[in-house]
Parts: structure tokens; C-alpha cells; sequence
């Protein structure tokens, strides 16, 4: 097992059970709530229950899926807590992907002030992005993220073998994020990439560390996201904008393909910035080759145009985007018009 630390926690890379018990331990916790989804409580409950030992816990069941991260389900998991006599000396384990990780975590620091929670992220996404940075929070009003908080973890469990219960889909998904890492801070591994025909669970074991570190030296540098922490928002401006867009659709997209489209049009916009000059039809044709097209129409600009604008990341009435100085170096708090942003919509329309 490896051990990448943090500040104030401890990423624990491998198989966690010794490094749970001892957590569990040490707190001496009146209780333990595991919050799954209906996927994991199938994969991956059995294992976890396996390394719990004589610890008492309590199964809080959710809902998969984005359009379930919402202040309901909050007050269902808040309601469980309170059937079982929650309180601060309690403990409670996120066991899923980011929607349980963001709100799980969220619940657990809000529930009467606040108890310790331990991330165990399930799919690559949540691996490689959430695993570091310790944000939390739901989505509201259709926009993502925009009720939450930043506080870290009492530690955060990543074992690789969680990722054999993923479909091709979600793997596929969470490499967005390994590649939007390398196009931002390692243009060898940007290169690595490159030569992958078809995504499978050996490549994401291959980046996973790697990735978990490109965020983590970002992160330890500007932890509450004031500078370069921005630079991990590449593609998601547009990215979560097409994300929203689509959440209540019969299409809904997965995070990885709105940020995949989100790359392909921030690049764009990029290259519009003087920046990019060699690159853009190379990052284009490698991602679209990865995760096909997502459609929209001219029609649904307006709304995305909206999305975009309450974006959390923005400081004044203009719109914020990372974009790519060239793979592997990236600039923050880079701004777009109107137009150009249509435009890059339109660009990534016409592929």
C-alpha cells in the first residue's frame, strides 16, 4: 500500500483494512453510518463490512446519479441519522463515486456542526479528482456544486480494485479527469495518453497515483481555490454548464463526457486567445475518439449561456475559464465573450 500525504490527512492507496481499524480505533466512535447507493451497496458493501470488525454501523441507501445530489436527499440521509441517534461522536463513510463523496461528506460536516467522515471513493472520477481538495456540496436550482464547503476528510481510501465494478461508460468518464490533469501540469503524460485505443482498468491503475499527485501539489499550493487551484477547472465551465443542460433530459451525461466537450470547446477558446497555437486538433480528434459527441442544439445556448454565468468560479458579471497555454501548462482566470463562446460551442458542433 502507498501513502500519499496530505496536509491534515492521509491518502491511503491499496488495500485499506489495517489503516481503517486503526482509524476506527483511535476515535473510539459511538457508531459508524456507510452511505451507498444501490451500486455499491452490491460491489462494494461486502468488502467493507469484511474490514469493520466488532465496530457498530448503520447502512444509509441513496439513489444513484447526479440528479439525485439535492438538499432531499440531504434531509433523508439527515432524517436516518436522526432515526438512529446520530450525533458528533459518530463516523460516517462515504462508499460510492463523487455524488456520495461531495454529499455524504457534506451531510456528515453539517449534521448537528459536524462529525468526522472518511472518503472511500468507487470510480476512477472520484479517485483521481475527489479524493483531494476536500470539497463538498449539492447541486441547486440546476447548478452544480453551488451549495457547499471546503473541509477535509479524517482520511481518504482508494483501492483500485473498486474500479473492476465499473461499466466501460463510468471508466471511461473518469479518465476525463486523468487527462484534463496531464493537459494542465504533465505534458509527458499528456503523450502516454495519446497512444491509448480503448480504455481499460489497467490504464486507469497506471495514471491513478500519478493523477492523485498532479491535484494534490495544486491543492497543497492554494487549498480554498483564491489562484492556481482554478487551473483544475479546465473544460468545466462549459463542461458542467452541458452537464446541467442535459441532467433532466432522457440523455442525461455522464460528468467525464460534458467535461471531455467542455475541453474540446475550452481549447478552442484558447486558440482564440492567441494560446494553443499547434495543439487544437490534436486534443479535438483524441477526444472525440474517446467519448464521441454529446448533442445539443442552437436552441439550448441561451439556457447554457445562463448556466454558465452563475458559475461559482466566476468573480465579476464575466465568465471564468481556464484555458491551455499548451498541454501541460495552463492559465487561470482567462475570460471570453459572448461570441467566442458561442463560437467554440458551434466548433465543437461541426466535428
Amino acid at each position: 500500500m502507498n501513502t500519499i500525504k496530505l496536509d491534515d490527512y492521509q491518502i491511503h492507496l491499496g488495500a485499506f483494512g489495517e489503516d481503517l481499524r486503526d482509524y476506527l480505533t483511535k476515535g473510539n466512535y459511538n457508531q459508524v453510518f456507510i452511505i451507498v447507493d444501490e451500486h455499491t451497496r452490491a460491489d462494494c458493501l461486502p468488502f467493507l463490512e469484511k474490514q469493520m470488525g466488532s465496530v457498530p454501523y448503520n447502512i444509509i441507501e441513496i439513489q444513484s446519479g447526479e440528479i439525485n445530489k439535492t438538499i432531499t436527499t440531504c434531509s433523508q440521509i439527515w432524517q436516518k441519522m436522526i432515526e438512529w441517534g446520530g450525533g458528533r461522536r459518530d463516523l460516517t463513510i462515504n462508499l460510492g463515486g463523487g455524488v456520495i463523496g461531495d454529499m455524504g461528506g457534506f451531510c456528515a460536516c453539517t449534521f448537528k456542526r459536524g462529525m468526522d467522515f472518511i472518503q472511500m471513493p468507487t470510480t476512477l472520477l472520484s479517485q483521481v479528482d475527489a479524493s483531494v481538495g476536500g470539497k463538498l456540496g449539492i447541486d441547486f436550482a440546476e447548478i452544480k456544486n453551488s451549495i457547499g464547503l471546503f473541509k477535509n476528510p479524517l482520511a481518504v481510501m482508494v483501492w483500485p480494485e473498486f474500479l473492476k465494478t465499473l461499466s466501460l461508460r463510468e471508466l471511461r468518464s473518469g479518465f476525463a479527469e486523468v487527462i484534463k490533469h496531464s493537459l494542465i501540469a504533465d505534458a509527458t503524460q499528456w503523450s502516454e495518453l495519446r497512444q491509448i485505443e480503448n480504455m481499460e482498468v489497467a490504464h486507469a491503475v497506471k495514471f491513478l497515483e500519478k493523477s492523485i499527485l498532479i491535484k494534490k501539489s495544486i491543492v497543497e499550493a492554494d487549498p480554498f481555490e483564491s489562484g492556481l487551484r482554478k487551473v483544475l477547472n479546465f473544460g468545466h465551465t462549459i463542461g458542467h454548464a452541458l452537464e446541467s443542460n442535459a441532467l433532466n433530459t432522457d440523455q442525461p451525461l455522464l460528468h467525464g463526457e460534458a467535461i471531455a466537450a467542455g475541453m474540446i470547446c475550452e481549447s478552442y477558446l484558447s486558440l482564440e486567445k492567441g494560446l494553443l497555437p499547434q495543439d487544437l486538433d490534436q486534443i479535438t480528434q483524441f477526444l472525440l475518439k474517446q467519448y464521441g459527441k454529446c448533442e445539443f442544439g442552437t436552441d439550448s445556448y441561451p439556457k447554457l449561456m445562463a448556466l454558465m454565468q452563475q458559475d461559482k468560479k466566476n468573480d465579476t458579471t464575466e465568465i471564468n475559464f481556464t484555458m491551455l497555454k499548451s498541454p501541460g501548462e495552463a492559465l487561470f482566470n482567462q475570460v471570453a465573450s459572448e461570441a467566442d463562446i458561442i463560437a467554440s460551442l458551434e466548433y465543437y458542433r461541426q466535428q
